[in-house]
């Protein structure tokens, strides 16, 4: 400020500085009360940003608002978000007219509706590996991850099994028809607990939206970050990763809560 610079330099009087430069008194001797917060806000924020590389505003000030409980305005965190110089690129695709899918209907309980799909990846030394995963539509609940080399029927079999000694079994599970999903003991197995299979058309992945943008998610968050040295070390990760998802990380479909803390 010219003022403050005249008053240090010229040895005048603050009075006489402010006549000069037409700037009032109370002006000059203003100090923001709020600094050391907006201090603490960019600290908050740097640290979320470092340590959840592929979060943007949306999920930071979700966070903030709805894990740690703070009642800073939004548009103050985004004025400091900004100033930080901590907003994510988004790179413009081009945009193909389609038909407007239909909508998937929202389930209105837990154990609903169960979605389930593959990943693939691949370890420091090349080798392939695969996620399985499997989700509760409603709330977006990570139910599952398994990581294996191969993970065919039978494993996927074992894996729900492992689910349902502790959950309730879903009215139906959403699929799309890979040959673990179309497999006779697959079909078997889910008539005999009373479980309906609804198979996605094939090329429409738009209809298993939901198990699909988990797994972009898991893409971004950690899987494409990280490389793994060894089977163990991605499920241990898998494991962990799934009680944060659960516990900590907002979710726009659940009003920025975390799944279970919306449930």
């Amino acid at each position: 400020m010219l003022a403050q610079q005249s008053v240090a330099e010229r040895k005048i009087s603050i009075r006489l500085a402010c006549q000069i430069f037409a700037v009032s008194e109370t002006c000059y001797r203003y100090q923001p009360i709020l600094s050391d917060e907006n201090a603490e806000i960019a600290h908050r924020l740097i640290k979320l940003t470092d340590a959840e590389s592929d979060w943007g505003f949306g999920l930071c000030f979700d966070y903030l608002r709805n894990v740690e409980g703070r009642s800073w305005n939004h548009k103050r965190v985004y004025r400091i978000y900004c100033e930080q110089a901590l907003n994510l690129r988004i790179r413009r695709r081009r945009r193909l007219k389609r038909q407007a899918p239909e909508p998937l209907k929202e389930p209105i309980k837990p154990n609903q509706v169960w979605s389930m799909d593959f990943m693939h990846d691949q370890l420091a030394d090349g080798r392939h590996y695969r996620l399985f995963n499997v989700i509760d539509d409603y709330r977006r609940e990570a139910l599952c991850t398994e990581a294996d080399f191969s993970l065919p029927a039978p494993r996927v079999i074992r894996a729900l099994n492992q689910l349902l000694e502790w959950r309730p079994k879903p009215t139906a599970i959403r699929c799309d028809n890979g040959p673990e999903f179309i497999s006779t003991e697959f079909v078997k197995w889910a008539r005999l607990h009373g479980i309906r299979i609804e198979y996605i058309q094939p090329g429409k992945p738009q209809q298993n939206a939901y198990i699909e943008r988990h797994n972009r998610t898991m893409r971004y968050s950690w899987v494409s970050k990280h490389l793994f040295e060894s089977i163990e070390e991605v499920q241990e990760y898998a494991t962990n990763w799934l009680w944060f998802y659960n516990h900590n990380r907002p979710h726009k479909a659940n009003g920025g809560k975390p799944p279970l803390m919306a449930a």
